[in-house]
């Protein structure tokens, strides 16, 4: 999260000095394609329920890079993707056997997002989008607490409400906040079946990027 907030920082500060030097904003046209290179924090809001031994399934906050894309139909429609992979910790807490950990694994989370911008002529351009999320789990590994020898997480799909903001720096380059509440449950089998579970992970996913503008 500190490579986020940082991140978000000097971007607000280049943000500020290029303002000074641009009289008007170019604002947002249709068919403009913007692409971003960031940092992101995943953030699990964790619940769900387990079989068998009861407990609470959990995964951990995590960071990384983003790229993403968006065009816009209209200067106030547009559509976003997200590209980004974290690993992340993941356990059952408080069950009959206590705090089972079932190692790591990494997640990829594909997120297509409609984009509304009620001020899309506007420096400060705030926005309100809803997109559909495809999680893919891979990279399965780390510590496992016996008698766990296999773990394996489905792929999931949701809705994933949207709001941020972009700020212009320059008629090519911007600055962009941006906050993501992914519904990401998927289902998790421990040791082939045996003991099942729903992990409800929900992650908020915040981020900060630089976009340029073609």
């Amino acid at each position: 999260m500190r490579i986020v907030g940082y991140a978000a920082a000097a971007m607000l500060l280049l943000g500020a000095a290029g303002a000074s030097a641009q009289e008007a904003p170019r604002g947002k046209q249709a068919g403009d394609i913007v692409v971003g290179l960031g940092a992101i924090g995943v953030l699990p809001t964790n619940g769900g329920h387990v079989n068998r031994i009861g407990g609470t399934p959990t995964a951990s906050n995590s960071a990384s890079p983003q790229l993403d894309v968006t065009y816009f139909f209209t200067p106030s429609l547009s559509l976003n993707l997200i590209a980004a992979s974290t690993q992340h910790d993941v356990s059952v807490r408080g069950s009959a056997l206590g705090n089972v950990r079932l190692g790591d694994v990494w997640a990829l989370p594909p997120t297509l997002t409609l984009q509304y911008h009620p001020l899309p002529r506007a420096r400060f351009s705030p926005y309100l989008g809803l997109g559909v999320n495809v999680t893919w789990f891979y990279g399965e590994g780390g510590r496992l607490t016996p008698p766990v020898n296999r773990v394996r997480i489905d792929p999931t799909a949701g809705i994933a409400p949207n709001i941020g903001v972009d700020y212009e720096i320059t008629p090519n380059w911007l600055v962009n906040l941006d906050a993501k509440w992914i519904l990401m449950q998927p289902d998790v089998s421990v040791n082939s079946g045996f003991i099942r579970a729903r992990a409800d992970i929900n992650p908020f996913v915040v981020g900060a990027s630089v976009r340029y503008r073609f």
